[in-house]
């Protein structure tokens, strides 16, 4: 006979503050949620019986399911009928640094995969020349990607290089990054300037991203230098908010 299957939250330290004034359904979802990130309960992960969740903590069921259902909202779990509540993936958080999409999610333990869409050469607007340092209606390389993680889009990118820059093969854009294949050719990434904002998905973002139209976006604008000041990449990148969030470090000034 097959072994039954372990509940994994058994092996997590789970425990709730009756005395603190933070609800207890949120400090479970807290402490589920950061062993989702942190590859604890890793995607595919069956969660237990929500019953014997809540008798080992000594929590009434409502409570627990109040806790599982944030999750399933944040889109970090998901309830399959038959099946039970499955883990999908950690909400991927980027730091406020220069590195690509590609290399944060793999740092993240995601499996990145990407679809180029478009990848041509096109007459520069005068956005993308002002950004690049190039003359309007002079030529620039385009590329459209949609990148995703376990088979779910996370994020659509558009980015402008100079022509001529590197050589940009599609079969090559797909299995890896654009940072990557930067420094391949020997392009040292210096500095960047990055404007962070949201908006409401166009119908056309809301089909490449698996949102309803007018849902919340979280949108990335960069203009990327290399070490000599020159200008050799300007993006504009859309991204699901419930994969994907940035991360500041603050500092106090004295």
């Amino acid at each position: 006979m097959p072994k039954p299957e372990v509940d994994p939250t058994v092996q997590l330290e789970l425990s709730v503050d009756r005395g603190s004034p933070v609800p207890l359904y949120f400090q479970l979802s807290q402490q589920l949620e950061s062993a989702i990130e942190h590859g604890v309960l890793t995607p595919g992960t069956l969660l237990g019986n929500e019953i014997e969740l809540a008798a080992r903590l000594g929590l009434s069921r409502p409570t627990v399911r109040q806790a599982i259902q944030s999750l399933v909202d944040k889109g970090l779990l998901v309830r399959r009928r038959g099946v039970g509540t499955q883990v999908v993936h950690s909400r991927v958080k980027r730091p406020l640094e220069l590195s690509s999409l590609y290399d944060d999610l793999e740092a993240a333990g995601q499996r990145p995969g990407t679809k180029v869409l478009v990848n041509t050469v096109v007459a520069a607007s005068a956005e993308v020349a002002g950004a690049l340092g190039v003359a309007e209606g002079g030529e620039v390389h385009r590329i459209e990607r949609l990148r995703s993680t376990h088979g779910e889009p996370m994020a659509y990118l558009c980015n402008y290089l100079p022509s001529g820059l590197l050589e940009l093969d599609t079969g090559r854009l797909e299995a890896t990054g654009l940072y990557r294949l930067m420094r391949a050719a020997g392009i040292t990434l210096h500095s960047a300037r990055q404007t962070i904002g949201a908006r409401a998905a166009t119908a056309g973002e809301a089909e490449r991203l698996g949102e309803e139209t007018g849902a919340p976006l979280l949108t990335m604008e960069r203009v990327t230098f290399d070490d000599t000041g020159r200008a050799v990449e300007f993006g504009t990148h859309t991204y699901r908010p419930s994969r994907y969030s940035f991360e500041f470090q603050l500092l106090v000034r004295s």
